[in-house]
C-alpha cells in the first residue's frame, strides 16, 4: 500500500461494464485503497451483460495499481450490511472515502408496482445510504473547520415515470446526502451527490442509444469514466470546495 491513510468503500462494482468498475478502477489510480461491494444475485436478476469474473477481475486490476482490495459481497436491503462494509475497510486503514453507486431498479409504475418491490427500492437506495453514511461518519473525529475529515458522493437519477419506485427513492437519497453535508460538517465531510444522465452499462437498445444521443448537446452519450473522473475531482484537494450540492455530469442532457 502506497496510501494506507486513504480507504474507500464503494458500493455498485459488479459487472465490468458498470459506473461501480470505472469508479474502483479511477480511484486505484489515484491511490485509495478499496472495500468493493457487489450482489451477483442482483446483477443475475437484471441479465445484464457481465461475466462470473468480472468482479475478481476488476479487483485484480485495481491490485496492480498499487492499491488493498478487499472483496465483500453483501445485499444492502439487509441493514447488517453497510455496517460491515465499513469495518472492512477499517481493517485497512481509516475509511475516508464512501461512493455509492449501488441501486435497485425494476421498472414500475403508480398502478403496477407491488408493496415489496417499493420496499426493496427505499431499503436499497435510501435506508442503506443513510447506513452507510452513519457508519462510515461515526468513527470520524471532530475536526478543526477547513479540514477534511472524509469525502461522500453518492449517484442518483431524475427518471420516474413508469420507474416509480426507482425514482421516488432516488430523490430520498439526495436529500440524505446533501442534509451530510451539513450535519456532519464538524467531521470535516465533504458530501455531494451526481447524476450522470443516461449511460449505456448494458441496458440501452439501439433506440434508446440513438433518441439519448440525440438529446445530448454534447453529441455523445456519457461513459462510466465520465463519471468516475468527476469523483476523481471531488476526491481530490482541488474538489474539497464542492460540497451539499446536486451535480449533472451528462453533457447537457437535462437542458436540452
Amino acid at each position: 500500500m502506497d496510501h494506507p491513510s486513504k480507504v474507500a468503500v464503494v458500493t455498485g462494482v459488479g459487472r465490468r461494464r458498470s459506473i461501480g468498475a470505472a469508479l474502483a478502477l479511477g480511484l486505484a489510480r489515484d491511490g485509495w485503497n478499496l472495500v468493493i461491494n457487489h450482489w451477483k444475485p442482483y446483477d443475475d436478476r437484471l441479465g445484464l451483460d457481465s461475466s462470473p469474473d468480472d468482479v475478481t477481475a476488476i479487483a485484480a486490476e485495481c491490485r496492480g495499481l498499487g492499491v488493498a482490495v478487499e472483496l465483500v459481497p453483501g445485499d444492502l436491503s439487509d441493514p447488517d450490511v453497510p455496517a460491515a462494509l465499513i469495518s472492512a475497510g477499517q481493517g485497512i486503514g481509516p475509511v475516508t472515502g464512501l461512493v455509492m453507486s449501488h441501486c435497485e431498479s425494476v421498472d414500475s409504475s403508480i398502478l403496477t408496482t407491488s408493496l415489496e418491490s417499493w420496499d426493496r427500492h427505499f431499503a436499497v437506495n435510501a435506508r442503506a445510504t443513510w447506513l452507510l453514511i452513519k457508519a462510515f461518519a461515526e468513527p470520524l473525529p471532530e475536526v478543526s473547520a477547513g479540514v477534511i475529515g472524509g469525502r461522500i458522493v453518492a449517484l442518483t437519477s431524475d427518471h420516474t415515470v413508469h420507474n416509480l419506485p426507482y425514482g421516488a427513492s432516488k430523490g430520498a437519497l439526495d436529500r440524505i446526502v446533501t442534509a451530510a453535508a451539513v450535519e456532519l460538517a464538524g467531521r470535516g465531510v465533504r458530501a455531494n451527490v451526481i447524476n450522470p444522465g443516461p449511460i449505456d452499462t448494458g441496458w440501452m437498445d439501439d433506440g434508446v442509444r440513438g433518441w439519448a444521443t440525440g438529446a445530448t448537446p454534447a453529441g455523445r452519450l456519457g461513459t462510466p469514466s465520465d463519471t468516475a473522473d468527476l469523483v476523481r475531482f471531488l476526491f481530490s484537494d482541488a474538489g474539497s470546495w464542492i460540497n451539499g450540492q446536486l451535480l449533472h455530469s451528462n453533457g447537457g442532457f437535462n437542458v436540452s
